[in-house]
């Protein structure tokens, strides 16, 4: 056990792909304790039975994580028709079991269409939402059930990747909070069968859409040959905010924001967020005031000195 005076002050992301079976909580501090790391933190939880993309931020790029927890989420889910469950998914006892009607896959795009834009959903029960202090999945093992308050999300697109039988994967694209399994319970009732999910793999959030993803078995074999290796698969903590304007500073610019001031950009991009570079690289996130200077919000500590970059 490494105490907390001989951990590293290591920072950047991390593409994991999650394996079934823990949570994102467990597998977070299992990476960390990999890699020593002073701190870390996670982008969102996957549910224990999902797979696939779990960035894991360390260090000073935990300050990405919260846009990254806000960023909208990919993933391919198969379903089984015609069982529901406790808890929507195959981990669950089963509550109910119909036939299955005759579907193709027309019929089954039509329905998939009606799900497609902002919706009022309630998370489900089974859920690590609070009620009252509690996490819902709490009260769900005690048996007990409350009233939830539905929320607005966004399904972006469903697209039909497979239809068997009594099976079905689905394509979805949607905003934070969007609950799947509760999604294709609602998608099953509507093809007239009921559903709930088999399978799911996150396979994109926010930025992240196509990259290679770091499995367990070989972030144990970096483990193994040592930190330069496990630092190897790490990327830098601006990688966390792709898609967003840079705005590049001289010398005496970056000095003078690193010290809290807004300063004065020519033809600084029109954009709310901006990533912030000076001469020694990334400094960190700010805004675009009305009067056309940038101000920090969010900076990067140089590992080395402990004081802002520049």
């Amino acid at each position: 056990m490494v105490s907390k005076r001989n951990r590293r002050n290591v920072s950047g992301i991390l593409l994991l792909d999650k394996p079934a079976g823990g949570t994102s909580n467990q597998v977070l501090q299992w990476a960390k304790r990999l890699f020593v790391a002073r701190k870390a933190g996670h982008t969102g939880s996957l549910d224990p039975l999902a797979t696939g993309l779990l960035p894991l931020c360390f260090g000073e790029a935990t300050k990405v994580s919260g846009f990254l927890l806000d960023a909208d989420k990919r993933y391919r889910v198969t379903c089984r028709l015609g069982q529901t469950t406790t808890t929507a998914d195959a981990e669950g006892e089963l509550l109910s079991e119909r036939p299955v009607p005759a579907l193709d896959a027309d019929a089954v795009a039509g329905v998939l269409e009606r799900f497609t834009g902002e919706h009022d959903q309630v998370p489900p029960m089974y859920s690590a939402v609070k009620h009252q202090g509690e996490r819902l999945y709490r009260l769900a093992r005690r048996g007990e059930e409350v009233d939830r308050r539905a929320r607005r999300v966004s399904v972006y697109a469903i697209a039909l990747v497979a239809l068997g039988d009594d099976t079905l994967t689905l394509d979805v694209h949607c905003s934070k909070g969007t609950y799947v399994r509760t999604l294709v319970e609602d998608i099953g009732e509507a093809l007239g069968a009921g559903a709930h999910v088999t399978a799911l793999r996150r396979t994109g959030l926010g930025p992240f859409t196509g990259e290679t993803l770091v499995t367990a078995d070989e972030l144990e074999a970096a483990a193994e040959q040592g930190y330069e290796a496990l630092d190897a698969l790490l990327l830098p903590p601006e990688a966390g905010l792709t898609g967003w304007p840079d705005v590049n500073l001289d010398a005496d610019s970056a000095h003078f924001l690193c010290q809290g001031q807004a300063v004065f950009v020519p033809r600084a991009p029109r954009a709310d967020w901006v990533r912030l570079f000076g001469p020694g690289g990334f400094i960190g996130m700010g805004v675009l005031l009305d009067d056309g200077r940038v101000a920090p919000r969010r900076l990067m500590v140089s590992k080395s000195s402990g004081e802002k970059r520049v």
